[in-house]
Parts: structure tokens; sequence; C-alpha cells
């Protein structure tokens, strides 16, 4: 442990139970921006008032501050002393203030030297804005937390011939010319709203203009700003909104409420986007897309983080957070909002697999690891730290398990009532429960534990079948790991959707012991108690079972099912994700037992059984490609150490290789056939079944690839150098990179040599290398660092090569000399100081040191104490590092 006892200043840590209202409220904020690159000056102006629910005696009031040069403060036009207030690096405090009043005041920021993206910065020459989640105190001292909302009057100044685009929230009320070149423009948002959302862009930009007519028959001006050279890749972010804006109305009854709403593609931002009030900032990456540029992923992300950010005008905006602590309020609603979204424009199987696979690598490692924390967590020390997996994404299966409870009707009955009874608020997760249970008379009380409790919970399941009474039991117990802030939980309120299957394949009728008959095939069972028994009466013969479907809760299921009942579930189950599990569990059972054969130094084989299994799913002709394409998907290096109690790192990443070779060989003619019988010489569509077709044609080539036979080389290259979309000539290019082939840098340089003027292209080209199987690929990275495209102040490029390399290359990554270790290390270091957020989000993939060996632990844990040594550590990086040590 690191003896931190000499350090400066140690984080204060933030409680929930010490939440206090505001001693202020602020009525009506007026800003006005005099845009320099270094000496940029901002004056505000704001009407306060005394909060008459705040009980606080002292009646000070204290604004939030960062990086800010002050130059006067003013209260109803009076100049203020020095005397009259106090100012750190931090806070600006006043005291004496009357119970309402107009206080004035300016100060000067740096945007260029904003290296942190945080409140006003510069991106490619632009101006932009990041003000979640406590960005806006770096533009001015203000009460920055959500819970004060205020409308906001925005002017905004600038040079005309520099920055001609000048943008803030709401609608457009006034502009004009100044003298020496410069022009203004005036916004005005008629919203309640938090300073989080505020939003400000100031650029040279192309704006791709569309409308949509609301349910109401309004009509919406829709506009989307990015760089000129971009200006060809702006329609399907603008369809994708027009289908998202449609899509709320059909939904859940939710219309916008402004004149106008824009997008702006940033280069150079912390996040994926933000849904700032009527003015969205993006990561142009979540913008940008066209069929040479972007792949089928891309498509996809962006309709879905598009719809995101749009939902959010309702789910987060209209209705938003009374304090951090209840982040999961707006971004676990909107993430199932999202969700939902996509399966119903998509295929709505593989996007359930898909949000599955990121609660069970990544969701669930955290809630096993020192950052498990609830989806309402009760302290934080930097609250962008919990911008995390379980905060959105089990958040969102929160949010889901309340919808599988009550029924769509009842869940849109819910939706209206919340939306309406809280409009214009700042609320909590128990305003929104409360809000379920009052639409649908239902008690959801032992539910909110899910808000309050971390750890993923643990069904152990078992079965018995009563021949002569022809009778199924079914017994579960439930339990929750401890975690190292939670050393117990109470029981959980679980949904289960079950199902009974027959010999034949076919889902049997359900009727529980005392209740009535029904030709229901599949029941929602809810389990509320430690242990529960639940008897099926009625039942013809013995039953193979079929539980969780749909993935109904976010939990661990352990039940004894052979490998042949497995394979019967992975060639029958009618719900298509249980079809899918079954088969990766089949996967992990070998894989597992490989892990164990190689320790023993026994000789692997892959059983004929489960050869079988994969090659009859291979060629159901009734499997939906996109499904076809998952079940065909090993579990993941990172999935398979989490079944593991000490995470064997080469010995998963031997198996699977040896699996993927056999599976590969054995069924190489089927691939070779669908890769023929899918090829398509058609301009690029983006629709489900074209996706479905080109994602099975890439996991074919992926198993073909292994065998490195002369025929799959060639066509491999002729996919890269002649495919009509980034889908495939990535997939090739991809393929290539894992193998130390002349081919393979051939194909590295010319795709950067066509690319390197599209920035998010050279993304992928990191990526690719950043992920590559290939024995040196650290040695290759730390050369590509230094390579004219890379920078560290990039957030895009960081993550693209140093993040992909760090938590997606396992194996090269947890290497045994640690040589991983230290490169992470360094980064964190080097980027500690400049952009502290990146730099925390990069150590996760060492805060579960513990689980490894006894010399990688050592090695991992004398590489976070180097960090948490550094003098003037950020609180980013300081709360994940001592969390992770456990300090």
């Amino acid at each position: 442990m690191v003896d931190i006892k000499n350090a400066d200043v140690v984080p204060t840590t933030i409680y929930l139970k010490d939440y206090q209202p505001p001693v202020y409220l602020v009525n009506h904020v007026s800003l006005h921006f005099d845009l320099h690159e270094t000496q940029t000056v901002v004056t505000s102006m704001l009407s306060i008032s005394l909060n008459a629910e705040n009980t606080n005696p002292l009646k000070k009031l204290v604004l939030d501050g960062q990086n800010l040069k002050l130059i006067s403060v003013k209260i109803d036009g009076v100049l203020l002393s020095k005397n009259d207030y106090h100012c750190d690096d931090e806070k600006l405090v006043i005291n004496k203030l009357p119970e309402e009043c107009e206080l004035e005041i300016k100060t000067e920021i740096n945007p260029k030297d904003n290296k942190a993206l945080e409140g006003l910065y510069l991106s490619s020459g632009m101006y932009c804005t990041q003000c979640e989640a406590q960005g806006f105190r770096r533009i001015t001292y203000f009460p920055d937390r959500p819970d004060v909302m205020s409308r906001y009057e925005v002017t905004i100044e600038g040079d005309k011939n520099k920055y001609p685009i000048l943008l803030s929230n709401g609608n457009l009320i006034d502009k004009g010319e100044l003298s020496n070149g410069r022009h203004w423009a005036k916004w005005q948002d008629p919203s309640l709203k938090p300073s989080y959302l505020f939003a400000l862009v100031a650029g040279d930009l192309f704006v791709k203009e569309d409308t949509y007519t609301t349910l109401s028959g309004r009509e919406v001006v829709l506009q989307i700003f990015v760089e000129h050279e971009n200006s060809h890749k702006c329609e399907h972010a603008l369809i994708s909104l027009k289908q998202a804006m449609k899509w709320d109305e059909d939904t859940y009854g939710r219309e916008y409420d402004l004149d106008i709403y824009m997008i702006v593609a940033v280069n150079d931002f912390n996040m994926g986007a933000m849904e700032n009030k009527g003015l969205n900032v993006f990561n142009a990456s979540c913008v940008l897309a066209s069929p040479d540029t972007a792949t089928d992923a891309d498509y996809y992300n962006i309709q879905s983080i598009i719809a995101h950010e749009y939902f959010h005008n309702w789910s987060g905006n209209r209705v938003t957070c009374r304090d951090w602590f209840q982040l999961s309020l707006k971004e676990g609603f909107t993430v199932f909002r999202d969700q939902e979204f996509s399966a119903d424009l998509n295929s709505r199987a593989t996007k359930r697999i898909d949000d599955v696979n990121v609660l069970r690598n990544h969701q669930f490692a955290q809630d096993s690891g020192p950052m498990a924390h609830p989806i309402r967590p009760d302290h934080y020390i930097e609250i962008s730290n919990f911008y995390t997996v379980t905060v959105y994404n089990k958040g969102a299966e929160v949010v889901r398990m309340i919808r599988n409870l009550v029924g769509e009707v009842g869940f849109r009955k819910g939706t209206d009532l919340y939306f309406e009874r809280h409009d214009g608020q700042a609320v909590t997760t128990e305003d929104f429960v409360a809000a379920m249970e009052d639409a649908n008379n239902i008690d959801l009380s032992q539910f909110q534990r899910w808000y309050s409790q971390a750890g993923t919970p643990e069904l152990n399941v078992s079965g018995s079948y009563n021949e002569n009474e022809k009778t199924f039991e079914l017994k579960i117990k439930q339990s929750c790991s401890a975690t190292e802030e939670q050393k117990s939980n109470k029981a959980f309120h679980i949904p289960l959707q079950l199902g009974l299957i027959d010999e034949s394949g076919i889902d049997m009728p359900l009727q529980l012991k005392g209740c009535e008959p029904s030709n229901k095939t599949q029941m929602m069972l809810e389990v509320k108690n430690e242990e529960e028994l639940f008897v099926f009466v009625n039942v013809g013969v013995k039953p193979v079972v079929s539980i969780n479907r749909g993935f109904t809760s976010p939990i661990k299921t352990k039940i004894e099912q052979s490998d042949d009942e497995l394979a019967f579930l992975f060639s029958h189950d009618s719900d298509e994700f249980n079809r899918w599990n079954a088969g990766q569990e089949l996967a992990i059972n070998a894989l597992l037992s490989f892990v164990q054969d190689i320790k023993d130094g026994k000789e692997l084989v892959l059983s004929e059984s489960i050869v079988s299994a994969y090659k009859n799913t291979l060629n159901n002709p009734d499997l939906d490609k996109a499904l076809l394409a998952q079940a065909m998907t090993l579990p993941s290096e990172s999935y398979l150490a989490d079944q593991l109690d000490v995470v064997d790192v080469d010995g998963i990443h031997k198996a699977r290789n040896f699996m993927k070779f056999e599976l590969a060989n054995s069924l190489k003619e089927n691939f070779k056939s669908i890769l023929q019988q899918g090829q398509s010489k058609e301009g690029y569509l983006f629709d489900a079944d074209e996706m479905a077709r080109r994602d099975l044609n890439q996991v074919c080539l992926s198993y073909l690839m292994v065998l490195q036979d002369k025929e799959t080389i060639d066509f491999c290259k002729l996919q890269f150098e002649s495919a009509n979309n980034m889908t495939d000539v990535l997939s090739a290019l991809s393929n290539l990179s894992h193998y130390d082939i002349p081919l393979r840098q051939q194909a590295l340089d010319s795709f950067y040599d066509k690319w390197k003027y599209d920035a998010q292209v050279v993304e992928k080209w990191f990526a690719i290398q950043a992920s590559a199987d290939l024995p040196d690929v650290l040695q290759r990275i730390k050369k590509l660092m230094q390579h004219e495209a890379f920078s560290l102040i990039n957030p895009n490029k960081v993550r693209s090569l140093i993040g992909r390399f760090c938590a997606g290359n396992i194996t090269h990554f947890h290497a045994v000399d640690g040589s991983g270790y230290e490169f992470l290390a360094d980064q964190v270091l080097a980027l500690d100081s400049m952009n502290p957020q990146i730099a925390a989000r990069l150590i996760q993939s060492m805060s579960r040191w513990r689980r490894y060996d006894e010399k990688r632990q050592d090695l991992m844990k004398k590489q976070l104490e180097r960090i948490l040594a550094k003098k003037d550590l950020s609180k980013d990086v300081y709360e994940i590092t001592s969390r992770s040590l456990g300090n």
C-alpha cells in the first residue's frame, strides 16, 4: 500500500445522505460570451432568490468555479470589493446576500489551453462545450448542480470570418453585425434546465437541413453541423433523427417542444454525445457516415446514439436528476428506450444478444470488482467515474424488469404519469418507481433494492420431474456475492420468464399448482424470497427447462444441464435469446475443459457432438442470418475469464484458438458455401437483412482465415481490394492483421494512404492494429504512438489505440512480463494532467488485478501504486486507483 499521508490534498468523498437543497435558486441566466482563443470574457447575470425549501440558516451563496480568472462581481449593479466575498480554486462564496437580487459576474477563460475538454474549449478551430457532469463551472461561477434549473438567454460574439456559425440552446431570437469584422447572435431557451445542459458552438461549419412535422402538426427545423469536408456524411444521422422523433411519438406520445433541433459533430470529445437542450454536441464518430467510410456497426451505433440523445429531451431534460447519484434516472431509462428503438428498427433477437454481451463482458465484471456500485451510488469522489456500464446498462435492465412486471400497457401508463407529474422538475429514482406503482396499483418497494444494492444476483436452479404425478418441481435459491463496500444484500425481486420444452422441441402448456389451466407456453415467475418452489402440474413428459428467456433479469443462472440438453436447446428453443445462450453454454463447457486439459498437459479433442451441434445450427435454413452469426461466435476471452476463480490468460487464449480452428477445419466447406452465396455486387444498403448477410460473411471469413490456406487468403485480399463498402473492407483488413504475412503490412499501408485525411477512418486503422494477435503487438503500438496521425490529446485516438489494446487485446495486455501494465501506467500518468477523465477510464483494465495469478497480481499492483504515488494526482485517477488497491 502506498503511503499517501504526505499528499497535499486527499480528495473529498461526496455522500448521497448529505444531500441538501440549494440555498439559493437561479431563476434566470443571461450570458454574454466575447470569444477569443486565449482570453474569452464571460459575463453572467443571474436572477437570484432564496430557496424556501432550504433550512440552512447561514444563507450564503456558494458558487462553483475552476480555472477561472475573476474580473468583477456586482450585486444589483454595485461592484463588490474583495472583502465582500471569498474566492479560491474551486469556489466563490458571497455572504450577506439579499433574498432576491441580480448578481453579475465577469470572468476570463482560456479555451485554447483547455485540454481536459470540459467547459468551453477549442477543437479543430471550433469553439464547443461539454458541461456534463460539472463542466459549466469552467465557464463561469455558478451553483453547478442539476437541481438548480433556470431559463437561459445567451449572447455570443466572435470573429465572423473564423466563426460564421454561432449556436446555443433554444431558439435564435436576434443577430447582428459588430465593428472589426465581428458579429453576434442571441439565443433564448424557454425551458427550465440545469447548467449541465448548457451548450455553445462557434465555427465555420457546413449545415445539412431538413424539417420534421410533429404529431400535432408543428414543423421543426432539423440541422446537422459538420466540418465542410464531411458534408456528404450527414444523411444517415438526419434519417435516424427523424426515425427517433416518429418512434418516440408512436411509443411514448412524446413530441419535440422547440422550433429547431441541432446536432454538431466535434472531433475532440470525451464522450459519445451530449443531450444539451436543442443543441446536441456529438463526437464526430457518432454522426458521420458514408458507405465507403463507415461500417454497419457505425451506421447501427449512429442510429442508436442519435436516438438516445433525442430521447433525452424528455427522459433527462424535461425531467432531470435531482443530484448526480440519480444519474441512472435519466441514463438507464434512456438506454432502455434506445435499445427498444434499435430492436424495433432492426433484429430484435440480435439486439438483445448485443445488450446482454455488454452486461456479461463488462457490467458483471464491474459488479465483481473493486469498482462495484449500485446503479444509484451512495458516494463518489469524482462523478465522471460513475458514467459506467452499471449506471447505464444495468440501469436499463432495471427499467426493463419494471416493464416486464407491469406489461407494455402498464409501462406506458407509468411513463405518461411520470412525465406529466414531473415535467420541469429535478427528481429521484424513487419518483420514477412511484409513478409506475401509482399508475399500475403495484407495490415495488422490494424491487427498489435493485437501485441500492450492488452485485449480480445468482440463481441456483434445480428441477425434479415426477412421472407418476405428472408434476415438475422447480427449486430456485437466490444469492448475491458481497462486494468490497457492501457485505450483504437482501433478497431481490426478480422477474423470470420461463418455458418447458418436450422431447420433440415443442413448448408445453404451463399450469402452476393451484392455478387454473391455460394455453400459455411461457410464464413470468416472480422470485422474491431467498428460496422459492414452483410446482407445475399436468406435465406429460420430463421437460427441458428454458429459463430467464429473453434475459428477463440481469442475473447469473446456475442450472444443471448436460451437453446433450444444451445442444437440444441450441437446436430447438423457441426463444431466440435462449437458443443462442444454450450454444454459448455448450461452448463455455468445452472451452473451460480445454483450459484444464492444457494445465494438465492433456491432448485437446473437440467432441463430434459439439461439431455436429454447430453444423446443424449453421445449416438451419429457418435461422435469421443475424442470429446465426451470433450463434457461431464463440464466447469472448473476457467472459471466459469470469468463469474462473483465477484467470488463466494463456490457457483461455489457447483453448479458444483451438476450438475455433477445429470448427473451421470441420465446417470448412459449410463456411465457404455461405461466403460464396453471400456475395453481392449491389450498392451498399443499411437494413437488417443486408447487415445480417455481411455479418454472417464476416464470421465465416474469420473462421476460414485461421486455417491460413491460400484460397482464403486470396479471397481476403480480393475482398479488401474490391469491396464497395467499409464493412467488407475492414473485415478483410482485420482478418489479415492477425497474421504476420507480407500481405498484412501491404494492406495496412495502402489503407492508410487512401484514408489518411479522414480522422474517423484512421481511428479504425489504429484500432485494428491494437487488436492484432501478434507477439510483438505492444512494440508496434508504441511505434504507432509516434505516427503523424496519432495524438494523445485526442480522446478518440487514445481510445482506438491505447484503450483498444488494454481493454480488448487481453492476452497481450496481460503478457506475463508486465510490459502491458507498465505501458498503461505510463499513458495514465501522461494523460492525468491534461485529460483526467480519459486517464481514469484507462485504469479500469487493471482494477481487477486480484483475479490473476500471483506474478501478474504483483506486476499490476506495482503499477497501480506507481500511479497513486504521483504528486497532484487528479481526483478522477485517484478514485479509481485507490479503490482498485483497496485503500
